[in-house]
């Protein structure tokens, strides 16, 4: 299932236990411990993006692993939107 009118979010992309390598996007003192997607949701809601929840779907590189993702509608960059997202999770966890 391949968008190319949305930026797929995935938990591990902000997930502070995981390295570049094993998939994290956001630099550590950005990252959390172990986001869900539940709180990717209500960042991107919090941020007033246009998303659509897909809460059966598994990263390629963990296909065993059903975390599920969030499709956010395109209107800025990759980088911005994941730098946003990945405040706005912080901000909440405080």
């Amino acid at each position: 299932m391949r968008r190319r009118d949305a930026v797929v979010l995935w938990p591990v992309y902000f997930d502070s236990a995981r390295t570049r390598a094993e998939g994290r996007k956001v630099p550590r003192g950005l990252a959390k411990q172990s986001p869900t997607v539940g709180m990717i949701e209500i960042a991107v809601v919090n941020l007033g993006l246009s998303h659509e929840l897909v809460s059966e779907a598994a990263h390629p590189h963990f296909p065993w692993k059903k975390t599920g993702s969030v499709l956010v509608a395109e209107g800025r960059s990759k980088g911005q939107i994941l730098k946003a997202v990945a405040e706005e999770l912080l901000r909440l966890s405080v």
